[in-house]
């Protein structure tokens, strides 16, 4: 009876089991969200209902709690850490830079906001990822032609900025009408960090100083080098966030009205809601994510994939890539898709074709050289996941029964060789018989 009930309890929550743990969802929803104070929770949970609404588990905790951690037996617990703590100079229980840096080497995704109170903590946290904010620990950015009109004449800290990315896929196909609000630190990228990118930039015109004092010396950060919204996609395709200013994230910025300086046009609503859900989206892959599979190639007219190709055999390669939509797996189609057939250096580069429904496609000769090659397939475009798929193969010469028999280029030496057997039997046959 015992082992009846086991069997009825394990065919029940089976199915569970296999739909929590699909291998096909690019991401699992469980998420971290430390904070300076509690009260965040509310102060921000536009912010926070925009994530639950796309399917993330967000799980509060104060930066602080002693009983917080990244993994358990060395298994993480979270797939996704938010930062709201601006100004915590040590995190609780086993959480410090080296764990949240090894997070995000796990492939996992990151999002820090700080402000004016940002600590060393964080600050360190930030360069590692590429960023560095102003060493000025009372400085904000200032603009004094792109600023949000408001009823604190002078003050023009609060910035209106609508210097986005001009990309589709990172926040969205749907135009971003109006300003985005910022107020907050300013910060730098690396220009030699090729994975780092800027999401919002500040107006030529912007710098970063303490509005509480006169600038004795020029500021160190100005015009549109002052980056406001950053973002990084690490090689393993980690996404990381890191924003100058935790106010941009709050309810006030996201339902307050918006009027850029020297515009006549009032928006009802700033674009901070926007477009912060649709990064977030790509943060978190819910857009921008691919996938290949069923990666084979074969000789033409064959279907089974050798093991060993000979010099000058026709082969075809065939590769499938899909793009998560946020609910299901849709085919990616694009032009740009190239392989290569490496041994060294590439002696074969092919850009695929496809068939509009996520089948590239190619076909080439195998080059006259033999020893061992790869399939080597790298795709990296701005705002996508990158692939990196490669497959060895080795390549033979012609066995010695396989050469032609005759060459129709040789047929000189052929009659040059009888035309001396023959002369030289008639050459004997008139020595031997003649008088």
């Amino acid at each position: 009876m015992a082992k009846l009930i086991a069997f009825l309890t394990l065919t029940l929550i089976l199915p569970f089991l296999c739909t929590s743990f699909s291998p096909e969802r690019p991401t699992d929803r469980r998420v971290l969200v430390l904070l300076d104070d509690l009260a965040l929770k509310s102060s921000h949970s536009f912010f926070f209902k925009s994530l639950q609404s796309c399917g993330f588990d967000l799980d509060f905790k104060l930066a602080e709690n002693p009983k917080i951690g990244l993994q358990r037996y060395g298994q993480y617990l979270y797939d996704a850490l938010i930062l709201f703590s601006p100004a915590v100079d040590r995190f609780g229980g086993s959480i410090d830079v080296a764990a949240i840096l090894d997070f995000v080497d796990s492939g996992r995704d990151l999002i820090i906001a700080s402000d004016v109170n940002a600590s060393d903590l964080v600050r360190e946290i930030a360069i590692e990822c590429g960023v560095d904010f102003d060493e000025d620990s009372a400085a904000l950015v200032i603009d004094h032609t792109s600023y949000a009109v408001s009823g604190t004449e002078g003050d023009h800290t609060l910035i209106a900025s609508d210097d986005f990315i001009n990309s589709d896929v990172i926040l969205g196909s749907r135009k971003i009408e109006a300003p985005v609000l910022f107020q907050g630190l300013g910060h730098t990228i690396n220009p030699a960090n090729s994975l780092v990118m800027k999401v919002l930039s500040a107006s030529p015109s912007a710098y970063s100083a303490n509005p509480k004092s006169k600038l004795s010396n020029p500021p160190s950060l100005t015009g549109s080098a002052v980056s406001l919204v950053s973002v990084v996609q690490a090689r393993n395709n980690a996404r990381v966030l890191i924003s100058g200013s935790l106010s941009m994230f709050s309810n006030r910025f996201f339902r307050s009205g918006v009027q850029k300086a020297g515009s006549s046009i009032k928006y009802e609503k700033s674009g901070n809601e926007q477009f912060l859900t649709e990064l977030s989206k790509w943060v978190f892959h819910e857009r921008g994510h691919l996938k290949a599979e069923n990666v084979r190639h074969h000789k033409v007219g064959e279907a089974d994939e050798p093991a060993i190709y000979r010099i000058n055999d026709d082969l075809e390669y065939w590769v499938e890539i899909y793009e998560w939509s946020g609910s299901s797996w849709e085919p990616y189609v694009t032009d740009d898709v190239q392989v290569q057939f490496y041994m060294m250096s590439p002696y074969v580069l092919k850009t695929l074709s496809t068939d509009q429904k996520g089948r590239y496609f190619t076909s080439f000769r195998v080059p006259d050289v033999y020893g061992v090659f790869q399939f080597k397939l790298e795709y990296n475009r701005l705002g996508y996941t990158s692939l990196s798929l490669s497959k060895q193969i080795p390549v033979r010469p012609f066995r010695h029964n396989e050469y032609e028999r005759f060459i129709p280029a040789a047929y000189p030496y052929y009659g040059a060789a009888f035309s001396m057997m023959v002369g030289f039997f008639i050459f004997t046959a008139v020595h031997l018989y003649s008088k």
